[in-house]
């Protein structure tokens, strides 16, 4: 399903108009039932003033005749075998027939070929969207911790264009609309509608679901349909990360046993909660980074480079600073560092230099 239609309003703000979710058949269906009410309209107002009408055949109008000269009257075909005769019918054709002949024409025609071309026009733009959508990232579920996902991944540089949300929640669907980016109304433990974001093709799925199981069935769904797609699953529960890994996750977060650490901390130090929020908090303070070793310091210790470094990436492997493997920086690692915000972003440096001086 494409995005939601947005526009603006007189005051710059951003406004969803609800998609209609009627199929084309269903409204070309209901302009036919409109034409064939102008038509039975049309039938009556001749039927009612028979009297008025002249047939060329044998002078009487009865209503097969005035069936016939209703369709071809509003389809504008006019024979002429059948005519107006007294001033009544020909001011009733007048002032009453033309604007139902104008109504009908715009409705059969104009407006049926509307629809067809809006179809057409939607066909083509989801053609195009799924020619291009590749190694893009697909968030479950667009509540609290869906956006604080993408809000994260576009402060990082990810484009909104490669960010396609999935929710069952018709609200959900237009907040990501009015945020910009596609999404899809329907249950993603559905094969179905993971096919339609084209999950086979994703390069990474964030799983952010109210329910463990459902997050278990679209972990599982997604790994079948994409063996290579990095999954990042949120859980309630600790006793389910276990079973996460198994169905294939990547990396899992539990939510619950993270606020409640943070809850704790804050109580037992309210100075260390305070710090722990500030890492937690994108945009002021510091930021826990991620980025390359730069040339200048291949060869040197952790504690040697300039930002306060966490932890070392090698191998694809996490090793803590103190760790003896790591004591001398290679060229190839990542550093997670902690930072002022306002310095360097939180994703690696595009681009960046490694013999910079």
């Amino acid at each position: 399903m494409p995005p939601l239609p947005t526009g603006r309003n007189p005051h710059g703000l951003l406004v969803n108009l609800p998609a209609s979710t009627r199929s084309p058949l269903f409204q070309l269906f209901s302009r036919i039932l409109i034409a064939l009410g102008l038509l039975t309209v049309m039938v009556l107002i001749v039927v009612v003033d028979r009297d008025g009408y002249r047939d060329s055949y044998d002078g009487k109008v009865g209503l097969i005749d005035s069936i016939y000269y209703a369709t071809v009257t509003l389809t504008t075909t006019g024979y002429g075998d059948i005519t107006p005769v007294t001033p009544t019918a020909r001011l009733v054709n007048a002032f009453i027939v033309t604007p139902l002949r104008i109504a009908f024409l715009v409705v059969l025609v104009g407006t049926t070929l509307e629809v067809l071309a809006n179809e057409g026009r939607r066909i083509m733009r989801d053609t195009r969207w799924r020619k291009r959508m590749k190694d893009h990232t697909i968030v479950v579920g667009y509540g609290t911790k869906g956006r604080s996902a993408v809000q994260t991944l576009i402060s990082n540089g990810v484009n909104r264009d490669s960010i396609v949300v999935i929710d069952p929640r018709a609200q959900a669907i237009g907040d990501a609309g009015n945020d910009q980016m596609a999404a899809f109304h329907g249950d993603a433990t559905n094969r179905t509608v993971l096919r339609r974001a084209e999950v086979m093709t994703a390069r990474e799925v964030i799983v952010t679901t109210d329910r463990d199981d459902s997050a278990v069935l679209v972990t599982l769904a997604v790994r079948q349909l994409n063996p290579n797609a990095h999954i990042v699953v949120a859980v309630r529960e600790e006793d389910n990360v276990p079973l996460l890994r198994q169905s294939g996750a990547d990396a899992v977060v539990t939510s619950s046993e993270a606020v409640g650490r943070l809850l704790g901390l804050t109580s037992v130090s309210p100075n260390l909660g305070e710090v722990m929020e500030d890492l937690l908090t994108y945009g002021e303070g510091l930021e826990v980074a991620e980025r390359p070793v730069l040339g200048r310091e291949v060869g040197k210790p952790p504690s040697a480079v300039p930002d306060r470094v966490v932890s070392v990436v090698r191998d694809g492997k996490v090793h803590r600073y103190y760790d003896s493997n790591v004591s001398v920086l290679a060229a190839g690692d990542k550093l997670i560092v902690v930072r002022p915000a306002k310095e360097t972003p939180w994703a690696e440096r595009p681009g960046a230099d490694e013999t910079e001086e």
